[in-house]
């Protein structure tokens, strides 16, 4: 057990030393409601190991029974250590100027101590002790120890402990322990656990636990929960009930952990790169992390007891606790409260608190604010700061800064870095460095890199390079990889194989794949099944899924009559809405077919006007159509300038309609030609009439 501090920073002292913070901009304080003074800016205490409790002693006789402890103890964050508390110990600070009651209480404890007083004896040597005045204390402790004060027992093995007389001080610890100290029975379970013996160090911890002391049931619940025993919980939520904060902080990480069924801290997880991407071998976009930041976690609701809490320990200035409280609440929704205790988090120097800030800056649109905050932490060593300050100068257009930032994030263990850096390179078609630097991320286990990796390959023509890094990646659990490794199968024509895995990334959500596995199943016969997978894929936004659901649908219904005179127009169809979705996402085909049902139903302006964007999308069907349409309204001028368009694209009806315009007008030649061409394009019946009127103009100009 090593003492914490030292002479300057604590016995001297008696309080710890409060680092001054830079304060952050005014703008952010009033984003978020926070209002900070140079009083009240403090940090978290530094991890140093634990110094035992000095006692301070009673002013009366009975020394065996009433014994105080004065318990103002800091914590540090390094929740996985033994060693996570300390005293403050002294009230006062050598040197300062005295009150005249307390130099006259000491002066009368003096002289009782002098006489003989064991209690006085016992007070004066603790508050010596507080000091650091170790040779002034000890005569006195000894004196109090031979007459059995137990706070002196205690006390005196303080003092040889800070002495560096470890064995002599635990056997002081145990007379003052087995005399019924709490304080002294938690000194002495943490001296067992220091030397390794852990049956030792648990039976004092539970001695001083089970009489009510907070650092001892802390003491207990951290030994406990490095054997991963159940009991941890109890004596962690006895010691946060008796307001120790790191106790509070680490029973609000246990309850959200089990609540997530996750035995990984939420902000400790190595980002993978970004989820699926938006087209078949996408590489992605440069990545933040930010699916690995604060809202990462299960759903609110299931974190009610982590969030009180966590709110318990962040109000007692625990920093992490103000983190991972912002973080509840982000993902809850309501950022203006995270954002207050990302805010206090961070001007305590939690980095990922002040990058969890930029984000949510950024998220709000003050873009400029949002970069100060991820300087600063990505100057403190956050990786994710440092991917969020590339990808905005990169979005910026600023190449070489932004490289430099992502640098610094792999520089401080962020293999996001690495593929970002490679997403950078392979837009400047810096080909070579590109495929470096997917490499590094992809052999550190970043899914997305791989997944680039192969994409990279099999642009240059190395199918076989890139298949095991699309199986890496696809195995890894990369949605996109999962879709490419189903291309390349495809393309080899192993329908089997490149169906199992457009099956796996339909299910992880990927739109173009639950297309492919739709569309796989209509072949196969299998409509029902079909119909799920392209409700899916459409529902995602695939213009293609939402036409051949429609098709589907379609192929189940009449063709609808034309209405009668005086009947209301009829509702649209389910069917009709999909063919009009796909066709508002610009797909041709569904353009056509939702002219072709208004036409159906008498709505010519309805119809015309999807013809015309068909047509001029380059859709020789709606050219053609919008010719018939213009036709029948008597614009054949404006018709023939559409079916001439549609047969020059190989539309044979149109050829053939041309030509009998033609001949209407008298231009047999023109005819003739337009007749050639109908008979070239088909199809069979086309290709017959217009043979059959083409031998009828040739008869015409030879007569």
């Amino acid at each position: 057990m090593v003492f914490m501090g030292d002479r300057a920073t604590l016995l001297e002292t008696g309080r710890f030393v409060q680092r001054r913070v830079h304060r952050p901009e005014n703008a952010t304080n009033a984003a978020f409601g926070v209002s900070v003074t140079e009083n009240n800016e403090t940090t978290d205490t530094p991890e140093t190991p634990e110094t035992p409790e000095i006692i301070k002693a009673t002013e009366t006789a009975e020394t065996a029974g009433c014994a105080a402890t004065v318990e103002s103890t800091e914590f540090t964050e390094n929740t996985g250590s033994a060693g996570a508390e300390r005293n403050t110990g002294a009230t006062e600070a050598p040197g300062s100027a005295e009150s005249p009651e307390s130099a006259e209480s000491e002066a009368r404890h003096r002289r009782a101590a002098d006489a003989g007083d064991t209690a006085s004896m016992s007070v004066l040597g603790a508050l010596l002790l507080r000091r650091g005045d170790l040779d002034g204390a000890e005569p006195y402790l000894r004196g109090a120890t031979a007459d059995g004060d137990r706070a002196a027992a205690n006390n005196l093995g303080v003092l040889l402990h800070q002495r560096g007389y470890i064995d002599d001080a635990a056997g002081w610890w145990r007379i003052a322990a087995v005399a019924g100290s709490a304080a002294a029975a938690h000194a002495l379970g943490r001296h067992y656990r220091e030397r390794g013996d852990e049956p030792g160090a648990e039976y004092w911890l539970r001695q001083s636990a089970e009489q009510g002391h907070a650092l001892g049931a802390y003491a207990l619940a951290d030994l406990l929960e490095h054997r991963s025993d159940v009991g941890a919980e109890r004596w962690l939520r006895a010691a946060a009930e008796q307001g120790h904060r790191e106790a509070a902080y680490r029973l609000a990480r246990m309850l959200y952990r089990n609540a997530a069924d996750d035995p990984h801290d939420a902000f400790g997880r190595p980002g993978l790169g970004p989820g699926a991407g938006e087209r078949p071998g996408a590489t992605g976009r440069p990545v933040a992390r930010r699916d690995d930041g604060p809202v990462a976690g299960p759903a609110t609701g299931r974190v009610g007891e982590a969030e009180q809490w966590y709110r318990q320990a962040a109000a007692r200035g625990h920093r992490r606790a103000a983190l991972h409280l912002g973080a509840i609440l982000e993902q809850r929704g309501e950022p203006k409260e995270a954002g207050r205790w990302y805010l206090i988090s961070a001007k305590a120097g939690e980095a990922r608190a002040a990058c969890a800030l930029g984000f949510l800056l950024r998220d709000a649109g003050d873009e400029e604010s949002a970069a100060v905050w991820w300087l600063r932490a990505a100057q403190d060593g956050d990786g994710n700061a440092a991917n969020a300050l590339g990808a905005l100068h990169a979005a910026r257009g600023e190449q070489q800064t932004a490289e430099r930032w992502y640098r610094a994030a792999m520089d401080a263990g962020d293999v996001n870095g690495a593929y970002n850096l490679g997403l950078l390179c392979a837009a400047q078609d810096r080909t070579p460095q590109a495929e470096q630097w997917y490499r590094r991320a992809a052999y550190a286990g970043h899914r997305e890199a791989a997944n680039a990796l192969a994409v990279l390959l099999l642009q240059a023509g190395d199918a076989t390079g890139a298949e095991p890094w699309f199986s890496k990646a696809a195995e890894a659990g990369s949605v996109d990889a999962a879709f490419n490794l189903g291309i390349l199968y495809a393309g080899r024509d192993e329908d089997r194989a490149a169906l199992v895995w457009y099956e796996r990334a339909a299910a992880a959500g990927h739109t173009e794949a639950a297309l492919q596995v739709g569309m796989a199943l209509l072949h196969q016969g299998e409509e029902q099944e079909a119909e799920r997978h392209l409700r899916c894929a459409a529902g995602g936004g695939s213009a293609e899924a939402a036409f051949r659901l429609a098709g589907v649908l379609d192929s189940r219904q009449p063709p609808p009559g034309p209405p009668a005179l005086g009947e209301p127009m009829p509702e649209k169809t389910e069917c009709e809405e999909w063919y009009e979705r796909a066709a508002e996402q610009g797909h041709r085909r569904a353009q056509v077919r939702v002219g072709m049902l208004a036409a159906a139903r008498g709505d010519v302006d309805s119809a015309a006007r999807w013809y015309r964007e068909a047509a001029e999308s380059g859709s020789r069907n709606g050219a053609f159509n919008l010719g018939l349409l213009l036709a029948r309204e008597g614009s054949e001028r404006e018709a023939a300038l559409w079916w001439s368009r549609a047969a020059n694209d190989g539309h044979g009806r149109a050829a053939l309609r041309l030509a009998l315009l033609a001949a209407r007008r008298g231009e047999l030649a023109e005819g003739q030609r337009w007749c050639a061409r109908a008979v070239e394009l088909g199809p069979a019946e086309v290709a017959e009439r217009a043979a059959r009127l083409r031998e009828a103009l040739h008869q015409e100009l030879t007569a």
